[in-house]
């Protein structure tokens, strides 16, 4: 260590010394200026540090905001979301550069300041009064007489004192002084590398970041170029037919007004009209009218739902008017009142009036050749399994989808913020949605929530029917069972989407608001339970009694099919258990028979085997229950030979319960310890609308039992025709298909067709299909 101020030369006090002392106090005088001038600097580079990272967060969270707007556009909104993350990243990794700054230069040079700095001061301080007090005693001594002994003798002792004093003083002080003149250098150093360190790790960090974020940001940046070059061809794509539309003669726009009878979108026609309203003043509105659906309807906002002012075309006639003062008027007249329109030229009014009276020839052919359609369905002479009754009815009532979901409880508002006239639905939880809460469901996935549209997609009977079994109030009473004891506020239509979102998801994914404590599930509406038996009554009783143990407690017990909405009695119920049960027999061994899981008597159970005994009684939402709290869609019955809820579902069945169980994740091909799925099951009990069900749902129809059976020797020995007619049908448009190299073809328009009549038959008319147990199976 190079010694700044020599020892030798402080027991000397020697001008030299004194020179280098007032050298070195000059000099530690400018460092704590430097030192607190850097420190007051790297306080406001840090103020200014965390300002800025807070101006960019806020520039983040608006990057955020505008992706969450595009939401419509996957590109920009999943750009947006990257770009966002990576700044956030960047501004994680500031805070951590500021916080090791702070670390580094403002506290350790704020303690060497205070610490060694101010030691220093003390140790001149006392090196000064010594000082002072030594110089005194020289002079005290020089001054005394030699004549006045007692008086040199007292000075010569304060002069020794005061020496060795100053000399353990200032060999103290120097010795500071040297410290300090080390220790400066090292801790300056040290914060500033550490310092510099801190920059190091950000810069690598964030070229780290950058350097995963590169390979699609040059992907993005080519993307880019060809939406330039696409940008251009539809300019200039616009631009002509902006010219083309300009050289166009536009003088009388009732020359431009025509109407389809076969638009794609079902509108006839449409365009501004003026109603006269019903009101006592007779005013006149102008409103945009179409035709559309057999319909005239109007709307005085694009947003709006339209209203209708003729519902059925066929029952409404329409002429001119000529008896009131404006000009250009016709009438619209149906049975229930009259509509007063009027145009705004005389071809506009004759364009209507002659759309109006085509559309209502138009609805006279179109139902015409339904009903011959169906009638010809219908005809024994066809062979046709289809009967017609039931859609002629519903073409009478034009029932679509969304009336028919809709009518359902709780369905005519969204499920989650309560909007009105919901046009989605979410298929495998049986409600309906908005079409903001539809997008949010949508991103939860289709493990969470299937969202269709009730109006744009197509409806198979037996889906439709699901949405009909379930509704908002059923699964609102089970998803929002502790919204209150929570303190949870359900979101409204006009509450922003991050609210919705995070509602929806602590709703469905988290399930927070699901009652944890499960409840007994009742296995009668009357109250009956079915009590345990032991081995002797079990062989003495047989099946049918074991099974309906429990009848006597109630006088006349009833059992609700979820399929057909029909309560039967106690002896209804007694013999299509029994009927069951005997079909089983056909192929189960004697010794193998397993009893129906509803023999068990517990009160309360875990949501698997909830989900199992629910499906064989046909509850829905007792089913939709048991998957909220968590219950396994293909959990497994060890004591039932490994049976599952889909398989309870056959034997229950229930064609709505199997499509209910498939549509939330159940493996259509999972078989129990004899080797038979629900395919199997279904064959085996006749259920001819499962067997198509199962089909349409990929089920493997080659997959054999214990025994070495498949579906179709088991539906050959029976002689189940409509079974056989659809297995072999299936194998043959697979084979088709293999052959021609159609994987993952629907198939040939006859096979659709066949199976589409099936599913509508099995769903709307299952007594039909029910040959086999009324006519084949023996009676036990």
């Amino acid at each position: 260590m190079k010694v700044t101020v020599d020892f030798e030369e402080c027991l000397k006090d020697s001008p030299r010394f004194r020179a280098a002392l007032e050298e070195v106090e000059g000099d530690v005088t400018e460092l704590e200026l430097k030192l607190d001038k850097l420190v007051k600097l790297c306080i406001a580079m840090i103020d200014t540090g965390k300002a800025f990272c807070t101006a960019n967060k806020q520039f983040m969270n608006g990057i955020r905001d505008l992706a969450q707007y595009s939401s419509k556009d996957v590109l920009v909104e999943t750009s947006l979301t990257k770009f966002s993350d990576t700044l956030q990243e960047m501004i994680n990794y500031h805070n951590i550069l500021f916080d090791q700054t702070q670390r580094s230069i403002k506290a350790q040079l704020q303690s060497f300041v205070k610490e060694d700095i101010r030691k220093f001061k003390d140790a001149k301080k006392q090196f000064e009064k010594v000082s002072e007090e030594k110089e005194n005693a020289l002079v005290k001594n020089a001054q005394v007489q030699r004549n006045k002994q007692h008086e040199v003798e007292e000075a010569t002792n304060i002069l020794t004192a005061t020496r060795k004093c100053f000399r353990h003083i200032a060999l103290d002080y120097v010795l500071q002084i040297n410290v300090l003149q080390s220790k400066r250098r090292s801790e300056i150093l040290k914060s500033m590398l550490s310092f510099m360190y801190a920059h190091l790790a950000f810069f690598h960090q964030g070229y780290d970041l950058f350097r995963e974020l590169e390979p699609y940001m040059k992907d993005l940046g080519a993307q880019l170029d060809q939406l330039a070059v696409d940008a251009a061809k539809e300019k200039r794509d616009m631009e002509q037919k902006h010219s083309t539309i300009q050289q166009k003669d536009y003088s009388s726009d009732d020359t431009k007004l025509e109407y389809n009878v076969d638009a794609a979108n079902g509108i006839v026609m449409e365009g501004y009209l003026f109603k006269r309203a019903s009101n006592a003043f007779k005013t006149w509105n102008r409103r945009w009218f179409s035709i559309q659906n057999n319909q005239l309807v109007y709307q005085k906002k694009f947003k709006d739902n339209p209203t209708v002012v003729v519902e059925d075309l066929r029952l409404c006639t329409v002429k001119h008017c000529e008896d009131i003062e404006r000009r250009f008027c016709f009438e619209v007249v149906s049975p229930t009142k009259s509509c007063m329109l009027q145009a705004d030229s005389e071809k506009l009014r004759q364009a209507w009036i002659k759309a109006v009276q085509t559309s209502i020839a138009t609805a006279y052919r179109e139902k015409g050749d339904e009903s011959e359609k169906q009638e010809k369905k219908s005809s024994p002479s066809t062979g046709s399994l289809e009967s017609g009754s039931e859609t002629k009815e519903k073409l009478l009532k034009g029932e679509s989808a969304l009336q028919r979901v809709q009518c359902i409880p709780g369905n005519a508002a969204c499920c989650d913020c309560g909007l009105a006239d919901p046009r989605w639905a979410s298929i495998n939880l049986g409600i309906t949605l908005c079409i903001e809460c539809s997008g949010i469901h949508r991103s939860l996935g289709v493990h969470f929530s299937k969202v269709r549209s009730l109006t744009l997609d197509s409806w198979e009977p037996e889906l439709l029917k699901l949405m009909c079994e379930l509704g908002n109030d059923v699964i609102n009473r089970i998803y929002e069972a502790k919204l209150e004891k929570v303190g949870v506020k359900k979101p409204q239509s006009g509450s922003q989407r991050q609210e919705k979102e995070a509602y929806i998801r602590a709703k469905y994914v988290e399930r927070k608001f699901v009652e944890k404590q499960l409840a007994a599930v009742p296995l009668l509406e009357s109250g009956t339970k079915i009590l345990p038996q032991s081995q002797e009554e079990k062989r003495h009783s047989g099946p049918e009694k074991s099974i309906l143990a429990g009848e006597q407690g109630s006088a006349s017990p009833k059992v609700r099919s979820s399929d057909s909405g029909i309560h039967q009695s106690a002896d209804d119920s007694r013999e299509h258990l029994a009927s069951t049960i005997s079909v089983n027999s056909l192929y189960e061994p004697e010794g193998d028979k397993q009893e129906p899981s509803v023999l068990c008597d517990s009160k309360q159970f875990n949501p698997g085997l909830q989900l199992y005994r629910a499906a064989f009684e046909k509850n829905l939402p007792d089913m939709a229950e048991a998957l909220a709290h968590g219950a396994e869609v293909n959990w497994v019955n060890i004591e039932e030979n490994k049976a599952t809820p889909l398989i309870q579902a056959v034997r229950g069945g229930s064609l709505v319960t199997c499509e209910f169980l498939l549509q939330n994740g159940a493996n259509v091909n999972n078989r129990d310890v004899k080797g038979r799925g629900p395919l199997h099951h279904a064959t085996v009990l006749g259920h001819t609308g499962q067997v198509c069900l199962f089909l349409k749902r990929g089920a493997n129809q080659h997959a054999t039992d214990e025994d070495g059976k498949d579906p179709l020797s088991i539906a050959v020995e029976a002689a189940n025709a409509d079974i056989v007619t659809l297995l072999r049908l299936a194998r043959m448009n697979e084979e088709m298909r293999e052959s021609e190299g159609l994987y993952g073809q629907p198939g040939d328009e006859i096979y659709q067709d066949i199976f589409r009549d099936f599913s509508q038959m099995a769903s709307n008319n299952p007594e039909k299909l029910n040959r086999f147990q009324q006519s084949d199976s023996p009676k036990s």
